[in-house]
């Protein structure tokens, strides 16, 4: 048996086939976007002698690849028969949702060359029919979001090998470009000193230990620190009783460099700790 686990993500153009493709990026898989299938058996040989610590990999393949129809079902046994786990996500969504995906991003259908969007849509779901049949899930995307629909995929997709279940999403930003858009609970860190105002410290960042070293010597960082992480120890739990499954939390200061990098460090090693997986972003770490 191949210990590696290969997700192909495929179904209807604009059911959330990206969206997908990011979730599982997020949680740890190795993703590859409009592979041809042909290629799929020599790619999997190749990361599995080339890349063994690669241990989960996800694709999507659908009708972009014009010869994808008359060779899937021959190469996915094949694989299926050399010991792969191969596992099919088939993603589909109402013809209207679908219509009004289409019509607000003004792409053109990939099967409405010559016809409407819907004559697209019905071409499209009529040629995918029996690969959706030999789905091993099928998740219908008509009412959910973008951010809930990343919240399904992960929540199928997370390994139960002693991580919980939350996504915890750390993000240090600075207050001058605007707060994250998708943040759940924000921190403000500008009244902490600020490395920037020291001479020998301002042209670097948070990753750097003598700036770590300042801002986490302070006292007053300490008691915010210990007195945060309480509050996300107490909080996270209760989001997750409540089915939460991916929490965005956000530490700002004023240039999103020094103070809220450092601190957002912190408190994605804490969440890394507690068995949670942690994406960390340091979004304008690199502005001027």
């Amino acid at each position: 048996m191949k210990d590696l686990r290969v997700v192909i993500i495929t179904g209807l153009s604009g059911s959330g086939k990206s969206t997908a493709l990011r979730a599982l990026e997020d949680i740890g898989f190795f993703c590859v976007d409009n592979l041809p299938v042909v290629l799929l058996p020599k790619f999997l040989s190749i990361t599995t002698l080339s890349s063994p610590e690669i241990k989960r990999v996800a694709l999507v393949m659908d009708l972009r690849e014009r010869s994808f129809l008359n060779k899937y079902q021959r190469i996915f046994s094949h694989l299926k028969e050399k010991g792969y786990k191969i596992e099919i996500l088939f993603l589909d969504s109402a013809d209207d949702s679908l219509l009004h995906r289409f019509s607000e991003t003004r792409r053109s259908h990939p099967m409405s060359e010559k016809g409407s969007v819907i004559d697209g849509i019905s071409l499209e779901r009529a040629k995918l029919s029996s690969l959706k049949q030999m789905a091993d899930r099928v998740i219908d995307t008509t009412s959910a979001n973008v951010h809930q629909l990343k919240d399904i995929i992960q929540r199928h997709y997370l390994p139960s090998s002693g991580h919980k279940k939350m996504v915890v999403n750390v993000t240090s930003f600075g207050y001058r470009y605007g707060l994250p858009a998708d943040a759940d609970l924000v921190f403000d860190v500008r009244f902490l000193p600020n490395p920037y105002f020291v001479e020998e410290l301002k042209d670097f960042d948070g990753h750097n230990c003598d700036v770590r070293e300042f801002v986490l010597a302070k006292e007053e960082s300490k008691i915010f620190l210990n007195k945060t992480l309480d509050l996300m120890t107490m909080l996270i739990p209760l989001y997750e009783k409540e089915g939460k499954v991916r929490l965005n939390v956000a530490m700002g200061c004023t240039g999103g460099k020094h103070r809220s990098v450092v601190m957002a460090n912190q408190l994605g090693a804490h969440f890394s700790e507690m068995n949670y997986f942690v994406n960390l972003n340091h979004r304008d770490i690199n502005k001027r």
